[in-house]
């Protein structure tokens, strides 16, 4: 239930900051910059603060390269659903979904990247371990 929680999470943020309807935050705050600046300022900031913890732990549990392969592994998978016909790329709007879904799944698999580790190899990292 954590991985879950920690890849949905992502999604949530990844959808808050941007996604193909009106309710994100860069359409609200290019239509609201002019009248409430300080708003747009400090959702944006939090917005930040959610991509720093994400990223932050996702460079140091699975690195760049890690990043890499989990995209393209996600995106090989979009690859095989397109080829067998069960995946339409013909619609913007799902083309975005599947983009931000994809990103939430590489920024989930990074902050839970610890708990799988541990679990397939029995190993505990260093910040696991409890005094």
């Amino acid at each position: 239930m954590g991985i879950f929680l920690r890849w949905l999470f992502a999604f949530l943020l990844l959808a808050a900051t941007y996604n193909p309807t009106q309710w994100s935050y860069v359409r609200w705050s290019m239509s609201q910059y002019e009248t409430h600046l300080s708003l747009v300022v400090f959702l944006g900031l939090l917005l930040m603060i959610g991509y720093i913890i994400y990223l932050r732990a996702t460079l140091r549990s699975i690195g760049g390269f890690g990043m890499i392969l989990v995209l393209a592994v996600v995106a090989a998978l979009l690859w095989v659903l397109y080829d067998f016909g069960l995946l339409s790329l013909e619609s913007r709007q799902l083309n975005t979904w599947l983009g931000i879904l994809s990103l939430s799944v590489v920024l989930g698999i990074g902050l839970s990247w610890s708990i799988v580790r541990r679990a397939l190899s029995g190993q505990v990292d260093m910040d696991d371990v409890e005094e």
